[in-house]
């Protein structure tokens, strides 16, 4: 895969990510099995191999046994981890931690981050994160705090570079006013599913700051990948028929999957979004890469809006 700047930092990614939170096989660590964690240690592995220099994890991915698995990943392949980038987040916290009344929250406190950020190296068995974000905006979150824990993290030699996830454009602005380092990404869910950060104001920020939007559950939960035209039971996204239609119809002059569409439709972006592909199938880790050497025209491009804005431009 061709290679692309994480923002104005020094770190350089394939121009997909591999996204972890499935490598355990669960959410649940008691149901994690010996064949679950070689399943995703293969995906992993085949990920690499495929190309991905990027891998994207948090630390409550099966309650951190998604960071373990890499861990053991990166112990079976000599050289690997001078070759990737290691990105994690940390704030979200589980309800009934530490007291047994705790709600799920979000904790943007310094000692959590700097504490969370020991658990992740701990659980990857690496000395350095290359990126390390807050996962979900804490209401509580006080940019000064959340600046000294990123200064000292950074200054121990803990983590190279930082960014959100999640954020709103406001709240990115106080957070990169109080940092001294400069907040490199912001990782939001975008899709034809979610149009939202192309009218939010989210892109526009990235643009004018050179900040690099990673791209989370980039085929909308995998529906945009389905021939059919309703998401399984349950699914958040429902997108219309005629969204389908067309990116079938695009993706059969193109010769190429309805993924492969989806993901080029977010790399064609003048803000280089990098989209984060989570599936666990290796041929399916394989295909996703095809994106990066499909270019659409402006009129693919537009008309995959259109059908997924369900109106015509103003």
């Amino acid at each position: 895969m061709k290679s692309i700047s994480i923002g104005s930092s020094k770190l350089v990614s394939s121009r997909l990510a591999y996204g972890c939170w499935r490598i355990a096989g669960t959410w649940e660590p008691s149901e994690v099995t010996s064949d679950s964690v070689k399943s995703g240690i293969k995906a992993v592995l085949s990920a690499y191999e495929a190309g991905y220099t990027l891998f994207d994890h948090a630390d409550i991915y099966c309650h951190g046994v998604a960071e373990d698995v890499f861990g053991k990943a990166l112990k079976q392949v000599t050289g690997m981890r001078e070759k990737i980038l290691i990105a994690t987040k940390c704030g979200i916290r589980f309800p009934g931690e530490p007291w047994s009344d705790s709600p799920q929250r979000y904790d943007f406190s310094k000692q959590h981050i700097i504490d969370s950020c020991e658990g992740s190296l701990k659980r990857l068995g690496i000395e350095t994160i290359d990126l390390y974000q807050l996962h979900r905006p804490d209401f509580l979150a006080d940019p000064d705090e959340v600046a000294a824990a990123f200064a000292q993290l950074r200054d121990t030699g803990k983590v190279r570079e930082f960014g959100v996830s999640n954020f709103r454009p406001s709240l990115l602005s106080a957070l990169q006013k109080a940092c001294p380092m400069a907040l490199v990404v912001n990782q939001i869910e975008i899709s034809l599913a979610r149009l939202a950060p192309f009218e939010d104001g989210t892109l526009d920020q990235c643009l004018e700051n050179k900040m690099t939007p990673l791209a989370w559950s980039p085929l909308g939960g995998g529906v945009l990948g389905l021939h059919e035209n309703n998401a399984p039971p349950g699914h958040k996204h429902h997108v219309s028929l005629n969204l389908q239609e067309t990116i079938q119809a695009i993706s059969e002059a193109r010769g190429t999957s309805r993924s492969v569409i989806a993901l080029s439709w977010l790399l064609k972006h003048p803000s280089k979004i990098i989209p984060i592909v989570g599936s666990a199938n290796p041929k399916r880790i394989q295909e996703a890469t095809q994106a990066d050497d499909l270019e659409l025209t402006r009129d693919e491009w537009y008309r995959l809006l259109i059908a997924a804005r369900g109106e015509r431009l103003p």
